[in-house]
């Protein structure tokens, strides 16, 4: 192999790591820090998902188990590496442990959920989720309840004087993690293992036909799919330095599958995105809004009714734009520029509705102002309520007649590359 097809083929990887290696230079704010830091806990999490629900078609309500299992156990290891005389595993290392942890749950947990696919799988996918839920409220010796455990990843000596008392040290850490996880679920998919799992996710009666047991394809998938959840889950414990009961709970579960959905979990970038972006959102929304996860909701429906490819299918849709000829893009410019745009307007609207009624529901204080868009409202006044009306009125009929045009844009400049390659 030549040094052109090495680095055609692996260069790819050299901007993940770039990205990672320079982004405490540019964003170096304790918020900063947490963030990344989720974003990569959340990115192996969604991706490791995104093996069961985008490669292997199978769509579980309870993967958070794993995720939640592995952080709990690597508590206990780092808590027991305290004690005298006891022995000591590096805390770089620890992820390798708990993604043991989530691979063994995964063998059991899988054997008998592959067994059944479709609507069933689900099913019992999330009945082991409330299962296990409810056995950190019961189990107390080992889950302390509602409490949670705590830990100190300042256990002992690593190489390079690194101790993890300082956040660059932890989001490094995180970050190698991450991009070894990603590189290792790539690889996954392109082996044979991964197409036959796309086969059983596409056709499982065909694939059945031929001589392959659909049921151990989906188990296998399962299992490592729960190894890289484990690995997520013990950086999740190794981040915050506590693990409670909501890390194996349904909401856990439900947020990853809107991280994998959102993102377009038919690519393997969409749950990198998805999980990028609902991580931001999650944080910064939660500090201007205490009605984000509506926020959330709504946008999950969006995307549902309107772009069930994710983001990460809106970008691909023009994928044969720029391979034929990047300038055709420039004639999609104004359509899409009045779409967005109408799409702006539309949501600043609904957010000013949502915000008012919201504020109006649960102010008990007597207060009648708060501040919106960086402006003082009166909900007791018509003229804030009047205007958003009007503004999210006015930009839903301007999507109602730009989204007809951006599809017509899109479709003129899709049948001139279809004439160009004809030729």
């Amino acid at each position: 192999m030549s040094l052109k097809d090495i680095s055609k083929q692996y260069g790819i990887w050299l901007l993940p790591f770039l990205i990672i290696l320079l982004a405490p230079v540019f964003f170096n704010s304790g918020f900063a820090f947490s963030v990344m830091g989720q974003m990569g806990v959340a990115i192996i999490f969604t991706v490791a998902y995104n093996m069961l629900l985008g490669q292997g078609g199978m769509l579980s309500f309870g993967h958070a188990i794993y995720f939640g299992l592995a952080g709990y156990s690597t508590i206990h290891i780092m808590n027991n590496m305290l004690k005298e005389d006891a022995f000591y595993f590096p805390v770089s290392l620890l992820p390798i442990l708990g993604g043991l942890v989530g691979l063994l749950f995964g063998i059991i947990i899988g054997y008998v959920s592959t067994r059944r696919a479709g609507t069933t799988f689900a099913m019992i996918s999330l009945g082991f989720g409330e299962m296990v839920t409810a056995l950190t409220l019961i189990l107390i010796a080992f889950f302390n309840g509602e409490e949670g455990i705590q830990g100190d990843r300042m256990i002992g000596p690593e190489p390079f004087g690194i101790d993890y008392g300082s956040d660059i040290q932890v989001f490094y850490l995180i970050g190698i993690w991450c991009l070894v996880a990603i590189i290792g679920m790539y690889a996954i998919t392109k082996t044979p293992f991964g197409r036959m799992s796309n086969a059983v996710r596409d056709n499982p009666e065909r694939t059945q036909f031929v001589g392959f047991n659909t049921q151990r394809v989906r188990w296998m998938a399962f299992a490592l799919s729960s190894f890289f959840a484990g690995i997520a889950g013990s950086l999740h414990a190794l981040n915050f330095e506590h693990v409670g009961f909501e890390t194996v709970g349904a909401a856990q579960s439900g947020f990853v599958l809107f991280m994998a959905f959102i993102g377009g979990s038919g690519y393997f970038l969409g749950p990198i995105l998805g999980a990028m972006i609902i991580t931001f959102l999650t944080a910064s929304l939660g500090e201007v809004s205490e009605a984000w996860f509506l926020y959330l909701g709504i946008f999950f429906i969006m995307m549902v009714l309107f772009a069930p490819g994710g983001l990460a299918g809106i970008v691909m849709i023009h994928e044969p734009i720029w391979k034929v000829d990047y300038r055709l893009l420039k004639h999609l410019a104004k359509s899409y520029s009045a779409g967005i745009g109408a799409t702006l307007l539309t949501a600043i609207g609904a957010t000013g509705m949502i915000e008012l009624v919201y504020f109006t529901s649960h102010h008990v204080s007597g207060e009648t102002t708060f501040s919106l868009f960086w402006v003082t409202v009166d909900i007791t006044s018509v003229l804030p309520w009047l205007t958003f009306i009007l503004i999210s009125g006015g930009g839903g009929y301007l999507c109602m007649k730009t989204y007809p045009l951006m599809a017509k844009a899109l479709n003129e400049v899709m049948e001139d590359i279809k004439n160009r390659m004809a030729v």
